[in-house]
């Protein structure tokens, strides 16, 4: 028996010394994997990325299998999904899988850049992992809403219509550029098709790549962690960080648990819950597409729904156009606004922690108020959230640099 394993041990060996020769397996492992030292102290907040990692896989394999009978055509789509949903043997498993999957991206990217938030991690070194993680989310709603467009329901055409048409306010271009996206004077067949290639190849080649460009930008200057100390100043005569721990087989035996609630969660929604009430796939969505029947109330799906509310909060279609991509573009300068000596919220003061709590309150009140109607209480509602959600990032400079924080200790703070 041993000797059978030994065998085996060799012969494996001798395969990976194979590839090692005219790859750097060993290296690019050891780099990025068992010799990659992150901070011992992690908590429940640093698993939401390798859970974005997760929902990106399934999402690229359901969808893979969902191309491969839909019809990217005005007259055939909406009956191509139909047909996945009743005549395709695990059909209605794999769509209720992507579209699932697309909420649960969304859940768990914003909770990610919440953790960010929260410790701090775009502070220096970490502005560039911070900007490109911008860039994934930028790349992220596009992907989700060229795919929002493709089941050519009701709600996918009509949203489409709302948000193309803000483009139209673009000066100069707007309508040129709406013209452009549309690919015809009208959302039509033409527009479903780049909408379709746009979704299956180009914006999934570059999530992949902004993901891998982040993946080794972080590993360059290593993760943050709870404490924001870098780990790095504190090595010991080997020149192992003596508050690290290799991230395999340490952290990836705590993120396997993670992976596993976490599939059980999705598991749940899939089976009993798919349409999460109308949140995740809208009613109206289970209509074709009417260009002559407008819905009585278009709201957008509910991870759009928080920007959607800043656009309505101005009477100007150009003056909420450009609020709402404001609201979009300005979390990518809080490296530079934020003016805090320390990352983490545990050596923060009030001011800021009143002001995240505050933000977080504006940013899930804005994505309830997004999917109410546009009139009389609600508008004021959202006007008053739509201050505070701006004042969080326009007020940070003053409030972050005069805010009394604590001593930061010199070794990150970790009760086994």
């Amino acid at each position: 028996m041993a000797r059978a394993e030994a065998d085996v041990a060799k012969s494996t060996g001798g395969v990976v010394k194979w590839i090692d020769d005219r790859f750097p397996l060993m290296e690019t492992l050891r780099y990025h994997v068992t010799e990659y030292y992150a901070s011992k102290n992690f908590n429940f907040w640093y698993v939401f990325g390798v859970l974005a990692f997760v929902v990106l896989i399934i999402q690229l394999l359901t969808g893979i299998f969902l191309t491969m009978n839909y019809k990217p055509s005005s007259a055939e789509a909406f009956a191509s999904v139909e047909y996945i949903m009743r005549d395709v043997e695990w059909g209605w498993l794999i769509r209720y899988m992507h579209s699932t999957g697309a909420s649960f991206f969304f859940v768990v990217v914003y909770l990610h850049m919440f953790r960010a938030m929260l410790y701090g991690s775009y502070k220096k070194p970490r502005e560039l992992i911070w900007v490109i993680g911008m860039l994934i989310f930028f790349v992220l709603m596009a992907e989700a809403f060229a795919g929002y467009l493709l089941p050519w329901g009701q709600m996918s055409y009509w949203g489409a219509q709302v948000i193309i048409s803000l483009f139209g306010a673009v000066p100069v271009v707007g309508d040129a550029l709406v013209e452009f996206i549309k690919g015809d004077y009208a959302i039509s067949d033409i527009t479903l098709n780049r909408f379709f290639a746009l979704h299956v190849i180009l914006l999934p080649l570059l999530l992949v790549g902004l993901i891998f460009v982040h993946i080794v930008a972080l590993h360059e200057v290593g993760s943050n962690n709870p404490d924001g100390i870098e780990i790095k100043e504190n090595k010991d005569a080997n020149g192992v960080p003596l508050d690290g721990v290799a991230f395999h087989p340490y952290h990836t035996s705590k993120d396997l648990v993670a992976i596993i609630i976490f599939l059980i969660i999705f598991s749940a929604v899939v089976f009993f819950a798919p349409e999460a009430g109308g949140y995740f796939l809208e009613h109206a969505n289970f209509e074709p597409a009417n260009v002559r029947v407008t819905p009585e109330h278009i709201a957008p799906v509910w991870y759009f729904t928080p920007f959607y509310a800043i656009l309505r909060a101005v009477p100007s279609k150009a003056g909420g156009a450009a609020l709402m991509a404001a609201a979009v573009l300005l979390p990518l300068f809080l490296p530079w606004l934020d003016k805090a000596r320390v990352k983490s919220i545990r050596y923060r003061g009030w001011m800021y922690k009143s002001a995240l709590t505050l933000f977080v309150i504006s940013f899930v009140m804005l994505g309830w108020l997004g999917l109410q109607p546009a009139e009389g209480i609600y508008v004021t509602l959202t006007r008053v959230f739509t201050i505070v959600y701006f004042a969080y990032f326009v007020l940070m400079p003053y409030y972050t640099s005069i805010d009394k924080t604590k001593p930061v200790p010199n070794r990150v703070v970790y009760n086994a």
